[in-house]
């Protein structure tokens, strides 16, 4: 009996059952905007399922090669790996096809780092006959390398950009509530809004974003001294999918909005309100117990937090999500705070308690527990602390990267020497510690090789106003340390020579003489210039071989690189080195 001949597949030209209207995920890019310091919360669309309506379609007549046949989606992948505009260009010249399917991609993050790449875009935007809606394409504008050189003005041709999901402003200092409002106007996929710094924005703008942007996951207001609780109690009710929230120094806000912004707004998952001083301990109490994914807590400078913030907590409650708590300058949490906050949250990696000087040993016994969890512990100018608490620390949590204990005046030798055992030991702050030594020195500059790689990971050191340091400790510190950017030096007398300050960078125009007289700072080719000088000239000096601790491992937990990006918790103001500062992701 004959084989009944199996029916035609279907041709390559039907419309594709599998085809999707959403673009493949891209690589990370390299905006700088605070929201796009994490990893993204949502996908921006690149304009499948717009160019699909442009009815792009090759005559029947002529032959179509089989890229021709491509789905737009693969089309997009393919192209989206192009890292070159001139090369996306001249894919666009192909064809009408490959121009619709290139078009998204090239337009999707116009480069506005220059006036003449802005009028360029700007230009285009406004052609009301091109052949692409380019007003719609625009998904991250991204105005902040123009800082204070833009103005209402400039951004007038934007305003018919109404799918643009990320806009950053930041230190766009001359725009006001007409510009920006004008264009968050009818922009109803806004996730992103940086306006940092912009110091002239009212109520009145943030109003404009809470009627038009339903979508928004992300708000930066840091510096909008003049927005008050009116605006955020709105914004709070009407964008409730915000993830990230900076209100840095926005100094009318107070619990009415806060409390309103933990009521409504589940999601967040970082606050930053440093130097919100109207903000107390019941919002910080609310916030966490209502938020039940919040990593990232800030609250430097709200001086009016004290302890019941968080004894005030669920009993049983804690906080596995939480990894950054920021409390500097909060003088009024002591140690039964601290205690609480380690066992409700455990797993925290950054714990900031600088300034909080009335914290003891028991705070420092207690954050003990967080064990291989803690990554960065800032407990500078909390003087009440010892060597055996930080002794007991450095067994207790033997992954710390970044410690500051400055101003610390009660540890010695003892602890630093503990310190240097630190496999992963990046950055060690010790400014004003003056009980140190160049024994502790030696320790970092010589770890024990049965438990260490032979080369160190410490990168920053601060020693300034470490009075008892001098050549014997510092040079071996310096050539041993291979990775290490950043060494001061202020007020050490030793190096307060012509020979060797030839080598600091400059002080801040804003110091004053006598500041200027003893500031020592290196950093980066002035750290390698100064090594080779001591090499070469100082040779007589023969370099210690007392051995004592150190570390590397350049391998972070899985996690680690998410988290390092979140870390902008109180840094090291350089000028007058008193802390050490943060990575920037």
């Amino acid at each position: 009996m004959p084989r009944i001949r199996p029916s035609a597949r279907l041709s390559s030209e039907a419309p594709s059952s599998t085809s999707s209207s959403t673009s493949p995920e891209r690589a990370a890019d390299d905006d700088t905007d605070f929201f796009m310091a994490q990893a993204n919360d949502s996908q921006s669309s690149i304009g499948v399922a717009t160019f699909r309506d442009l009815h792009v379609h090759a005559s029947r007549s002529v032959p179509v090669p089989p890229i021709g046949r491509l789905p737009p989606e693969i089309l997009i992948a393919i192209f989206s790996k192009l890292a070159s505009p001139v090369d996306m260009l001249n894919c666009m010249s192909v064809s009408r096809n490959w121009a619709a399917n290139c078009v998204g991609i090239l337009w999707h993050r116009p480069s506005c780092n220059n006036w003449n790449n802005l009028k360029s875009v700007a230009s285009s935007v406004g052609k009301p006959d091109s052949l692409f809606a380019y007003a719609d394409l625009i998904k991250r504008l991204n105005l902040s390398a123009l800082t204070e050189d833009v103005s209402d003005g400039t951004v007038v041709p934007f305003t018919q950009c109404k799918r643009v999901e990320r806009l950053t402003l930041t230190n766009c200092s001359k725009l006001t509530d007409k510009g920006v409002s004008d264009l968050v106007e009818g922009n109803r996929h806004l996730q992103a809004l940086d306006v940092s710094d912009l110091r002239s924005l009212t109520d009145h703008t943030l109003f404009a974003v809470a009627r038009n942007c339903p979508r928004l996951q992300g708000l930066n207001i840091t510096g909008c001294s003049k927005v008050t609780d009116d605006s955020l109690l709105v914004v709070s009710q009407n964008c409730r999918q915000i993830k990230r929230l900076k209100l840095n120094g926005v100094s009318n806000v107070t619990d009415r909005s806060i409390q309103s912004f933990a009521e409504n707004c589940p999601a967040v998952l970082e606050i930053d309100l440093h130097d919100c001083k109207l903000v107390t301990s019941p919002s910080v109490t609310a916030l966490l117990t209502t938020l039940r994914h919040l990593r990232e807590l800030r609250l430097a400078h709200c001086t009016e937090i004290n302890d019941s913030a968080f004894l005030n907590l669920p009993e049983r409650m804690t906080f596995d999500s939480l990894r950054i708590l920021d409390l500097t300058a909060c003088e009024n949490v002591k140690d039964d705070a601290v205690e609480r906050i380690v066992s409700a949250a455990p797993r925290l990696r950054n714990l900031v308690l600088a300034k909080c000087r009335f914290i003891t040993d028991r705070s420092v016994s207690a954050i003990c527990k967080l064990g291989k969890n803690l990554h960065y512990v800032h407990l500078g100018h909390c003087s009440n602390i010892t060597d055996g608490a930080v002794i007991q620390l450095i067994k207790s949590c033997n992954r710390i990267r970044y410690i500051d204990l400055a101003c610390c005046n009660r540890l010695t030798d003892l602890s630093v020497q503990q310190l240097a055992t630190l496999p992963k030991l990046r950055r060690i702050g010790l400014v004003k510690c003056q009980a140190i030594t160049n024994q502790s020195i030696l320790a970092l500059a010589h770890p024990p090789r049965a438990n260490h790689p032979m080369v160190s990971n410490l990168e920053r050191v601060h020693l300034s106003y470490c009075t008892g340091l001098n050549m014997k400790g510092i040079r071996p510190l310096i050539n041993n340390c291979p990775r290490l950017t950043h060494l001061s030096l202020t007020g050490v007398q030793a190096f307060l020579n012509e020979n060797l300050t030839a080598f600091c960078r400059e002080a801040p125009p804003e110091f004053t003489q006598q500041q200027r007289d003893v500031f020592c700072v290196f950093s980066g080719e002035g750290v390698t210039r100064l090594r080779e000088f001591l090499n070469r000239d100082m040779s007589s000096h023969p370099e210690e071989t007392e051995a004592t601790m150190y570390d590397d491992d350049e391998e972070l937990d899985e996690d680690e690189g998410q988290m390092t990006g979140l870390m902008h918790a109180t840094g090291i103001n350089d000028n007058d080195d008193e802390y050490m500062d943060v990575p920037p992701q």
